[in-house]
């Protein structure tokens, strides 16, 4: 079974890490780089990613004749997705775990584990909409 592992924020949390010391910011890039590393040892990492800033975004939609019409620098949300990892895993219960491990990394101080959203990767349409 494929999950999808998404690390979010919001606003706040991604101007925290501009805030992150030299040390601060080199444990979390270690952490993150050992993790990806473990996970594809271990044979379960499809991919992982990590993604610009929000500043950096842009919601496009398609116009009247099919052109890209943005919307703003910053998209109106409340939460950003950071990063992400796909895992090919046995059961949820394991990608929970996996989950755990990654919510457990360093950074942000006094904001405790870094929330991540664990959603299955569908292979195909759902039995009740076929």
């Amino acid at each position: 079974m494929k999950f999808m592992l998404m690390m979010t924020g919001t606003k706040r949390d991604f101007e925290s890490f501009l805030k992150l010391s030299r040390e601060e910011l080199q444990a979390q890039v270690a952490f993150m780089r050992a993790f990806a590393r473990e996970l594809g040892d271990s044979g379960v990492l499809v991919l992982t990613e990590g993604l610009g800033f929000p500043d950096q975004a842009r919601v496009v939609r398609a116009g009247s004749n099919g052109e890209p019409i943005t919307d703003g620098v910053f998209p109106e949300s409340k939460e950003f997705l950071a990063g992400f990892w796909i895992i090919d895993v046995e059961s949820p219960e394991e990608a929970y775990r996996i989950a755990a491990r990654a919510s457990a990394a360093p950074g942000l101080k006094g904001r405790g584990p870094m929330p991540i959203e664990v959603r299955a990767v569908m292979d195909r349409a759902p039995e009740e909409w076929q």
